[in-house]
């Protein structure tokens, strides 16, 4: 971990994440993903190990860690299996967006839940057609006395079927221009596995390239009924939702940004124990002056995007606007994910597109890295954005 100084308790939590992924994930990850098998026991020792409370405060039952800390285990847990970081993102987000923008009852009633795994939670901002265009959301929630009536489709839903929270964007005003004025944000909950009353979670889920393991769905709302109450951030919260989601997918981009250094690391990994096995005219390929260009870009890519990925997590944490950097962590880490997994196959040639190796599920899992929290090419503009504002003339 050179570049940044870490703490006696950041080593050890670090270290026995690290543990966990050797001895449990690295083994069976590719058998499970390829029979596209929700992995419960090492989501079991992901609770028992406290992971899904990491950044929630010891007052409400969490660790009390910063975000550069979660970013450092969800480095380690997708090494092993990106599902894995991505079942915990969904219970993350939740708990980041209640802690920063609930009121006082909901953070009594929901982050104890989320820090023990009693509850996951689930993130619901995309639609059928509007992902990184937030605000051409059509998802309306209409007063009906002391409950909001909830109509519409959401999809792409990590947890949608497995979770008992969804933290939900609609429009409560569809009339207001700008459109982000009047969008509210809800805690919406509902029991794991089942098809409430006015919500049908369509299963099996979507059926996806890469990143199995885990529920990809659909949520249709169909005069669905959520009391007032649920409101993300009471009363003083209508019409703040697109600026509190906003904040939870800034958190969110570093955690993809932290997937995308796990995986870039991974395929590192592999491709230097292969190189060193793996002989042709005479010498181990690693030998060889063309793997040892792949692999330096490879190494390269991997220290840059967790430096970055890093620097965005300390920033985030200290508060205030941190797009820039999460922006540029999430670019350039997934798009290093990208390119170390494409090397990775190639260096392993044959073998490399065999699902008795890895880097097949690799150069499968990281495409979806560079399109969720905001597309690769929104964060470009992100990026470019706000260093004109920085660095007007």
């Amino acid at each position: 971990m050179s570049g940044f100084e870490l703490t006696e308790e950041q080593r050890e939590i670090v270290a026995a994440v690290r543990d966990f992924v050797d001895r449990d994930v690295v083994p069976h990850a590719s058998d499970f993903e390829h029979a596209d098998e929700f992995p419960t026991q090492m989501v079991e020792t992901m609770r028992d190990m406290g992971l899904f409370g990491t950044t929630i405060p010891e007052e409400y039952g969490g660790l009390g860690l910063g975000l550069d800390t979660y970013a450092m285990i969800i480095m380690e847990l997708s090494r092993g299996w990106v599902t894995l970081s991505g079942i915990l993102n969904g219970s993350f987000i939740a708990a980041w967006m209640i802690r920063l923008h609930g009121t006082d009852e909901q953070r009594q009633k929901f982050l104890p839940q989320l820090a023990s795994c009693e509850i996951r939670a689930a993130f619901s901002m995309t639609e059928p057609h509007a992902g990184s265009d937030v605000q051409s959301i059509l998802m309306t929630a209409e007063r009906d006395g002391d409950e909001y009536v909830l109509n519409g489709q959401k999809m792409w839903v990590t947890n949608g079927w497995r979770s008992g929270l969804i933290m939900l964007l609609a429009k409560t005003d569809p009339t207001t221009d700008p459109p982000h004025k009047g969008m509210t944000g809800f805690i919406v909950e509902k029991e794991p596995e089942t098809n409430p009353d006015g919500l049908t979670i369509p299963m099996p889920g979507l059926k996806k390239l890469g990143y199995k393991g885990v529920e990809s769905t659909e949520l249709v709302f169909d005069d669905f009924r959520t009391p007032a109450s649920s409101i993300l951030g009471g009363e003083a919260g209508i019409g703040n939702g697109f600026q509190y989601f906003m904040s939870g997918i800034e958190a969110g981009r570093v955690n993809v940004a932290a997937r995308g250094a796990g995986l870039a690391e991974a395929a590192l990994n592999d491709s230097l124990q292969y190189a060193q096995e793996r002989e042709a005219f005479g010498k181990p390929i690693g030998h060889h002056q063309a793997v040892q260009l792949m692999l330096a870009k490879m190494a390269t890519r991997a220290e840059a995007a967790r430096l970055l990925t890093l620097q965005a997590a300390q920033k985030k944490q200290a508060g205030g606007r941190a797009d820039l950097e999460a922006g540029m962590a999430k670019y350039f880490a997934t798009e290093a994910a990208q390119e170390n997994s494409t090397d990775a196959l190639r260096i392993h040639g044959g073998y490399g597109y065999s699902l008795e190796y890895r880097p097949e599920r690799y150069y499968r899992d990281a495409p979806l890295l560079m399109i969720g929290e905001g597309s690769n090419e929104i964060q470009q503009l992100i990026i470019a954005r706000r260093l004109l504002e920085r660095h007007k003339v």
